[in-house]
């Protein structure tokens, strides 16, 4: 079974979706369903199609979390350190063209979210960053060509 490694903070985000999934949501459904089979006719009922549609997005994803916590390897960041970017780092760049600067944490998949400057490991810029150091440059392939950066910071903080 292939570990997934996230950050302490991402997996709690998990284990909150996964609490309010099983708490709120699916209770709330199935009393949905119950209101909908109540009216009748279940064929022509928008009601009750739409409340079994959202109980297996719910179930569904209920499961999809569970196998993810599961698998989860937390990485504990506060414990490490040093300049070179590995899991966890946060890492400032400067584009080698505009000299502009932008500052990402390297997290896993599950809790990317590139509007708040994290990226997964798996991402292209993620993989080009892993391993390489301060000072370092990085050409990474876009949408819109390469790009290259140049590393000008390397963090790791309890997040």
């Amino acid at each position: 079974m292939e570990k997934i490694p996230m950050t302490m903070p991402g997996l709690a985000t998990l284990e909150d979706e996964l609490r309010r999934l099983k708490m709120t949501e699916r209770p709330a459904v199935i009393r949905a369903i119950a209101e909908a089979r109540e009216h009748g006719d279940l064929s022509e009922n928008a009601e009750y199609h739409a409340a079994r549609e959202r109980q297996s997005f719910i179930e569904g994803r209920i499961v999809e979390l569970e196998d993810i916590i599961s698998r989860a390897e937390v990485i504990d960041i506060s414990r490490l350190s040093g300049d070179q970017v590995r899991f966890g780092a946060t890492v400032t760049l400067a584009d080698e063209d505009s000299d502009e600067e932008s500052t990402y944490q390297i997290v896993g998949v599950h809790e990317a979210d590139i509007k708040r400057g994290r990226i997964s490991v798996h991402s292209p810029l993620g993989k080009a960053l892993i391993g390489k150091h301060l000072g370092d440059s990085v050409e990474v392939s876009t949408p819109k060509g390469g790009k290259a950066y140049e590393i000008i910071d390397v963090k790791f903080s309890g997040g």
